[in-house]
C-alpha cells in the first residue's frame, strides 16, 4: 500500500516539474558477499530494478541530454549507470537488463581490462585473505588494523585511510598488501571482447579515466591524459565516439574542479556524471549530472529515498547546475 502510494505521488510530482534521476551501481554479484554487503546480487538486483521500472520510465543515459535542455525529457525519467567495469556487470547484471529491457551505461576504466585489479579491490582482497591478526600501516601514517571477524568494516577503514594518499603510494601499498595476504583472486575486471559485447548488447560504453585517479589530485596535464587515453581506447574498442563520463570519486570540488569540466567539452563529451545527490532538472550542466544510490531492501523505503532524492538540489562546481 505504501509503495503504490509513493508511487503516485512520484507521478504527480514529475507532472508538475520534469526531473532526471540516475542510479549508480558498481558490482552485481552472483551471490551475496560479506565483504561487500551494500553490492547486490542478482536476485537483489532483479528486484530493485523490478522496483524502478514500477515507478520511473528507464531511458538511454545519452538521449537525456538534449531532451533535458530542450526540456522534452519524459515523466519519471530514469537512467541506469554501472562504475568501473567489472565482469559480472555483462555476466550478472545484463542477463536482468534483457529480461526488463532497460537501458544501462557502463563506465569503463581501461588500465584494468584484461588482467589486474584496482587498487580497493586489492585491499578488500588483502583483508578477506590476510592471515595475521592485524594489518600495520604505522609506517604510511594510517595506522594499525586489527582483523576481527567483521573484516568488511576492517576493509573499509582501510579503504578510508588509503584513498586520499597519492596515486603512486596508493597503488604500492595495495599491491604490497594484496600480494602478502596470498590472495588469489586478480582478475575481476572485463576483458576488451567483453567491453565490446556489451557495446553490441545496445549498453552505453562511457569513459571513467584510464586508471581511475581522483582527478583534482593530478595536474592538468595528468588528468588531461587520464582522460584522453581512456575515451580513445574506449572507442577503439567500440568502434564508435565516447561521449559519456563519470568522474572517479565524483564528489564536486573535492574530486574534481572546473578544470576537469572545461577538459570534458574540449574533448567532446556531451554527456558526465557525479555522485552528487540529488536529480537534474531543465538548465542543468550536462557535465555535471548528479546520482544516487539508494540502498534500502523494502520497497516502500527504497522507493521513499528515490522520493527525498528526486526534490533535492545537487551540488555541482559552482552551485547550482546551470546550462553550460
Amino acid at each position: 500500500m505504501l509503495a503504490s502510494g509513493l508511487r503516485f505521488a512520484l507521478q504527480l510530482a514529475a507532472h508538475a516539474e520534469r526531473r532526471l534521476s540516475i542510479v549508480t551501481f558498481h558490482r552485481v554479484l552472483p551471490a551475496p558477499d560479506p565483504l561487500l554487503p551494500f553490492e547486490p546480487d542478482v536476485a537483489a538486483f532483479e528486484t530493485q530494478l523490478a522496483w524502478l521500472d514500477s515507478a520511473f520510465r528507464i531511458v538511454p543515459l545519452p538521449e537525456t541530454v538534449a531532451r533535458l535542455a530542450a526540456g522534452t525529457l519524459p515523466p519519471r525519467a530514469l537512467c541506469l549507470t554501472f562504475d568501473d567495469g567489472y565482469r559480472n556487470n555483462l555476466e550478472c547484471a545484463l542477463p536482468v537488463l534483457r529480461k526488463y529491457g532497460a537501458p544501462a551505461t557502463v563506465f569503463v576504466n581501461t588500465a584494468y581490462l584484461g588482467g589486474g585489479m584496482m587498487w580497493n579491490d586489492q585491499l578488500i582482497e588483502a583483508v578477506r585473505a590476510w592471515p595475521g591478526r592485524t594489518i600495520d600501516l604505522g609506517a604510511q601514517g594510517a595506522g594499525s588494523f586489527e582483523i576481527t571477524d567483521d573484516r568488511a568494516s576492517v576493509a573499509t577503514r582501510v579503504l578510508d585511510a588509503l584513498k586520499y594518499l597519492s596515486y603512486d603510494e596508493r597503488a604500492r601499498l595495495a599491491a604490497s598488501l594484496h600480494r602478502s595476504s596470498g590472495s588469489t583472486v586478480n582478475d575481476l575486471m572485463m576483458t576488451p571482447a567483453e567491453v565490446r559485447t556489451m557495446h553490441d548488447a545496445g549498453i552505453t560504453i562511457g569513459a571513467h579515466t584510464h586508471s581511475h585517479p581522483i582527478l583534482a589530485r593530478l595536474d592538468p596535464a595528468a588528468a588531461r591524459e587520464e582522460i584522453a587515453l581512456n575515451q580513445r581506447l574506449l572507442g577503439d574498442i567500440c568502434g564508435t565516439p565516447i561521449t559519456c563520463f563519470a568522474y572517479p570519486n565524483g564528489r564536486p570540488g573535492r574530486d574534481y574542479d572546473e578544470r576537469h569540466v572545461a577538459i570534458l567539452k574540449d574533448l567532446g563529451f556531451e554527456a558526465a556524471v557525479t555522485t552528487a545527490p540529488g536529480t537534474a532538472g531543465r538548465g542543468a550542466d550536462p557535465l555535471q549530472l548528479p546520482r544516487f544510490t539508494p540502498w534500502d531492501r523494502s520497497e516502500s523505503r527504497y522507493l521513499l529515498r528515490m522520493m527525498q532524492n528526486y526534490f533535492r538540489q545537487p551540488e555541482t562546481i559552482g552551485g547550482i547546475p546551470r546550462a553550460a
